[in-house]
């Protein structure tokens, strides 16, 4: 599986024909090595909620590539007004997709939709693991820590992709816990330095995790799992 770091929380899956894209803030992310005009061939798009940086770009890319959006039921419904493909998902809900299964994850943090006429109820948001080929990725959206990260060390995660930047989700300190309790094999930073308010260490992060390797993606690292 290649995974490869757009910058925020925007990460890009691809393992065979399965190419997906997960919270895609392109647009107006000063990380973002990418622009939308260079992403042509995607299969689906994870929404962990509604918020700009996360919501981001899904409306153009999907309907120039024809992805399904994998989002919750709220800005699910949202997104069909824009006559995309969609499938809607809730807490603790788990499907059988074409390329593999998903589950959504709790997480503690808001979802409101910024429109032209206002802020609009964005549903609970969320987080995912999404197997594929047998290789687990958790994507934990933005959230705080909550005790409901140690059950997923039933789910044997492979990567968890984890906020650090504090402020708005989890610093490095809570962050740090996180991995303790889900104990995948490798941990991947996020949603940090983006913007001055959350400005959380990588290198502090990587030097305090002791149960399973972290790796550091600056925008544009590929790593391969």
């Amino acid at each position: 599986m290649k995974l490869r770091f757009l910058g925020h929380s925007c990460f890009y899956l691809e393992e065979g024909s399965f190419k997906a894209l997960i919270d895609p803030f392109i647009t107006g992310n000063p990380q973002s090595p990418a622009s939308v005009d260079e992403i042509d061939e995607i299969t689906h798009i994870f929404v962990t909620h509604g918020h700009g940086d996360h919501l981001g770009d899904t409306v153009p890319v999907a309907k120039a590539t024809g992805a399904t959006v994998i989002t919750n039921h709220e800005i699910g419904v949202y997104l069909e007004k824009f006559g995309l493909k969609v499938h809607t998902m809730h807490i603790g809900g788990r499907v059988k997709m074409d390329f593999g299964t998903v589950k959504m994850t709790p997480a503690l943090h808001g979802s409101g939709i910024t429109t032209e006429d206002g802020m609009i109820y964005g549903g609970n948001p969320g987080g995912f693991i999404i197997e594929v080929n047998n290789k687990k990725i958790y994507h934990a959206g933005d959230t705080g820590l909550t005790m409901d990260m140690k059950l997923l060390e039933e789910e044997k995660i492979d990567i968890a992709l984890l906020p650090i930047g504090g402020n708005f989700t989890m610093d490095v300190e809570d962050a740090v816990r996180a991995v303790e309790f889900i104990k995948p094999k490798v941990a991947i930073p996020m949603h940090y330095k983006t913007f001055p308010v959350i400005n959380g260490d990588p290198y502090e992060f990587k030097e305090s995790v002791d149960v399973c390797d972290v790796v550091i993606l600056n925008p544009g690292d590929e790593y391969n799992y």
